[in-house]
């Protein structure tokens, strides 16, 4: 079966593998099931040989890396259903933490995230945004490398040394602004941002991975720390997105999704999100699934997604909601509403009647029809449904195919390096039609890795060079070949990201 088990309802409930990417919401009050629901699936696509990223904010997604336990009440389950051959067996996991304690770090570098994201991990309003822009062009334009905290606080230091010349070039810049800017910053860091930012910043192709019998790996990104700082979280997983989405090529319509991203706690994504960056989430949404990408928004209202995302969530599992409270009652009636209505169903009665484990679900059917909604006994996922210990993580995390890659932090000269260096030689700013940037020079960690143009032509065949090297080195042959300003600069795309093309030249 090329198909994903939901559960049981008037029949059988599947989730149709081939329109796994036109996305989906589990939305319900807390304790009705959704974690569950969200182990079933990504289990399903699994097993489907699709890789999964998701977040684990509580700790009992954990339990995917671990066979589970057959008891009574379980089996009594699986006979309801009438699943046959179920067999508790563990999942392939890889563990992902962006402070590095429970599982591999993950890092992005400064410029890959670009400022539109880096503005709202750093609460800025609309004129600091802007003055981080103009930064941000200024270090594409100029060459200079933003790979951690240190390299845009050294930017930031010398966009305010010499606001006079960068503002007659790009735009006003204040000295307040900037300011802000560098405060901003500061709580960032002291917020454990600088884990964040660095290298080796992740490989795309690191979490679209198979195991050796062609099920897809499961990230699991541990999220109870990180959860904390919801601006930070919500931002990380957008910026992911965005990677995947200026990065993947189009494939249309597939017959299973390249990769299913979950995203849990959804509701932080959109809270106090300015207009403009959510009509790009809106467009990012819309069109990624055209790249082979499935997006399930996780929240325990549906109305926590806006309307424009939530008329592109084709699969549905809606769990119970209570309601106790005006905005509750106004919550059940919204839900009920999103249903292809069922007629041997009062669905906005039902939804506040559903037992822990039951779900009304609609997915996409033949020619992509949503199925009416149907009450459904959810399917028990295979694996431990709870939390795992420390010493079952580390084994998990000590058969990681990539923690060879990301268990060490990297260091190379960059922005911060560069800014010190003219400093001394050349202490005016100079503007990208007046100057080409100062050829870098290879550290000493770069030369004992196999530096230059040999290293990284072998970096590039081996799939374990950086991104941003790669732009460095084309961006400077490029300049010697070519001798103009258009090689040196760096396309961004709809979130402010550095775009694929960009990537590959």
């Amino acid at each position: 079966m090329s198909d994903i088990f939901l559960g049981k309802g008037e029949h059988d409930v599947y989730l149709l593998s081939r329109y796994g990417n036109r996305h989906g919401l589990i939305a319900g009050a807390t304790g009705t099931g959704k974690s569950v629901s969200l182990m079933v699936l990504a289990e399903g696509f699994s097993r489907l040989g699709v890789p999964v990223f998701m977040a684990d904010v509580k700790g009992d997604i954990a339990g995917l890396a671990v066979a589970g336990t057959l008891g009574d009440k379980l089996q009594k389950r699986i006979d309801t259903l009438g699943i046959s051959g179920y067999a508790n067996e563990a999942n392939p996991v890889v563990f992902w933490d962006l402070y590095g304690k429970l599982g591999h770090p993950v890092r992005t570098t400064v410029s890959e995230m670009g400022p539109t994201l880096l503005a709202r991990v750093l609460e800025l309003n609309d004129v600091q945004e802007g003055v981080l822009e103009i930064a941000f062009r200024f270090a594409d334009d100029q060459g200079l490398l933003l790979l951690d905290l240190d390299d845009l606080r050294a930017l930031l230091n010398h966009v305010l040394e010499n606001a006079k010349a960068i503002s007659g070039q790009y735009g006003l810049v204040s000295s307040q602004s900037v300011s802000a800017i560098l405060r901003s910053l500061l709580r960032l860091e002291s917020d454990g941002g600088k884990h964040f930012f660095g290298e080796p910043a992740l490989a795309l192709e690191d979490i679209m991975r198979q195991d050796m019998s062609g099920r897809g790996i499961i990230n699991l990104l541990a999220a109870d720390q990180l959860i904390l700082k919801p601006r930070l979280y919500s931002s990380f997983l957008l910026w992911l997105l965005s990677e995947l989405f200026e990065n993947l090529p189009e494939v249309g319509d597939m017959e299973q999704p390249k990769l299913v991203f979950i995203f849990d706690e959804a509701h932080l994504l959109f809270d106090d999100c300015p207009p403009a960056l959510r009509q790009r989430v809106e467009q990012v949404v819309r069109l990624i699934r055209s790249k082979g990408v499935g997006v399930y928004f996780c929240s325990q209202n549906p109305d926590d997604v806006p309307d424009q995302v939530l008329g592109q969530l084709g699969n549905r599992i809606q769990h119970a909601l209570r309601a106790f409270t005006p905005r509750d009652q106004k919550a059940v009636r919204s839900a009920a509403e999103t249903f292809v209505a069922n007629p041997n169903l009062d669905v906005a009665k039902v939804i506040s009647e559903l037992a822990v484990g039951e779900a009304l679900v609609s997915t996409l059917q033949d020619k992509g029809i949503p199925m009416p909604v149907q009450r459904t006994m959810m399917a028990p996922p295979r694996c431990r449904m709870g939390t795992i210990s420390d010493e079952e993580r580390a084994s998990v995390r000590a058969r990681s195919p990539v923690g060879g890659r990301y268990d060490t932090a990297l260091n190379r000269e960059s922005a911060y390096e560069v800014l010190a260096q003219r400093a001394v030689t050349t202490p005016e700013v100079t503007t990208p039609a007046a100057a080409t940037p100062p050829a870098k020079k290879a550290s000493a960690r770069e030369q004992a890795a196999g530096g230059g143009i040999g290293g990284w032509l072998k970096d590039m065949l081996f799939g374990t060079s950086r991104r941003q090297g790669a732009i460095e080195a084309v961006a400077k042959s490029t300049m010697r070949t070519m001798g103009n300003q258009v090689g040196r600069q760096i396309l961004r795309g709809v979130l402010g990201g550095i775009t694929g093309t960009t990537r590959r030249r």
